[in-house]
Order: C-alpha cells, then structure tokens, then sequence
C-alpha cells in the first residue's frame, strides 16, 4: 500500500508523484517572460514608422528638396511635426505600459506615464485628423482611404477620451480596455507596413483600392490583437 509522504514544511494536499513533491510550473515567471516579448513585439512594430518620421523632420529641418510628396508637409509643417513627436513617445511608452511589473512595483511612473500618454495620443489622433482633412490628398488616396482614415482617427480620439474618463471614475477595468484600443489604432503604421508587403507579395502593386483595403487591414489586425488582450486580461 503507497503512503502519501510528505513532511513537516510541506502542505498534505500538495500534488505528489511516486511519494514525493510535483514540481509545479511558476506561473508568475511565465506570465512576465510573455509580457516581455509582447513588449518586445510592440517595439519591434514601431521601428519602421519611427524610422519614418525621423526621415521627414530631417527632411523639413535640412531644408529637403521640395517635390509634389513632400510640398504638403513643408508648407504647413506644424501638423505633422506634431504628428511624428508625439506618435513616438505614444509608441515606445505605451508598450511599457503592458509591463506587469512596472504597474505593480512602480504605480507612481505608471500613473504619470499614463497621463503623458493621454496628450501625446490625443495630439497623434487630432493632427492626424487635421493632415487628413486639411492636408491636400497625396496620390492614390481615394475616398475609401480617406474616409477609413477619418474613421480610425476619430475611434482613437474617442477611446483615450473614454479611457481617461473612466480612469477618473475609479474604473480600472473600463479605462485599461479602451487604453489599450486607443493605443493599438496608433500602433496601425508599423502593421499597416506588414500588410502592404503581404499584398505586394501575393497580388502585386496595389492599386486604390487594394491599397486601401490592406490599410485598413492594419487597424483591424491590430484591434483584433488588442480585443483579444483585453479579455486575457479580464
């Protein structure tokens, strides 16, 4: 007859194998190595838009050659210098916001990581309205393009402002959901390079169409991504 062994230190209802402990895996250490990599992952996202930008404010501060692409952004440069300067710190500092550990051992940097966050997404989605709204329309923006561009601008706007509100009403659950959607429309230029590669490697150069489709892909992918997080959270 097997005898349940276990000693003094140890609890009796503890999972025993052959007479002795089950080793059991840390789900804690698994829980924050994923977190890490999916910061990771975000980083990695936001590469090819920072790299971007910092080629046009290169472009506006040395004086750049001005030619039928870039005519919009030097003759009314504010808008869109706000627009890079304030997607980069969203991208970057939003990511360590998903940082378990940053939440739980540092809620002071958390707390105002966040309400910087609040202004410099607010700023990505406002300009980013007024560049499409203003800005005359570069070649191969079409009406779809456009109005998708209106469309996920505004859903931005609305999720940090519905983020921020119930952050204000106690609600942690409300303000990290809508945060998070917030931030994954923001994050839609580093998808949106992915799925404009895919379709030129599957259908060729897009056309307008197409090329509207594979942009507004990058949002979805991204709030898809983002819906997901929120209820493996909950």
């Amino acid at each position: 007859m097997k005898t349940n062994v276990y000693d003094e230190n140890q609890s009796p209802d503890m999972p025993q194998h052959n007479g002795k402990p089950k080793p059991q895996k840390n789900k804690g250490t698994a829980k924050t190595v994923s977190s890490k990599w999916f910061i990771v992952a975000l980083l990695v996202l936001s590469v090819v838009p920072l790299i971007a930008g910092a080629i046009r404010l290169t472009e506006l501060a040395g004086g750049a050659e001005i030619t039928p692409d870039n005519a919009r952004f030097f003759a009314s440069p504010l808008p869109v210098v706000l627009h890079i300067l304030s997607a980069s710190v969203y991208s970057i500092l939003g990511a360590f916001q998903f940082s378990s550990g940053f939440r739980r051992s540092r809620p002071g940097w958390h707390r105002a990581a966040g309400r910087l966050l609040v202004i410099c997404g607010l700023l990505v989605g406002f300009s980013g309205l007024w560049m499409t709204l203003f800005y005359p329309r570069p070649d191969g923006t079409g009406e779809l393009l456009y109005a998708l561009r209106l469309l996920f601008g505004t859903a931005m706007v609305v999720s940090i402002i519905l983020g921020f509100a119930a952050i204000l009403r106690g609600n942690v659950i409300r303000h990290s959901a809508w945060m998070i959607r917030g931030y994954a429309i923001g994050l839609g230029a580093g998808t949106q390079v992915l799925t404009y590669l895919a379709g030129l490697l599957i259908i060729g150069p897009p056309n307008e169409l197409s090329g509207a489709l594979l942009m507004g892909a990058g949002w979805v992918i991204n709030l898809i991504v983002a819906e997901w997080a929120i209820r493996k959270r909950s």
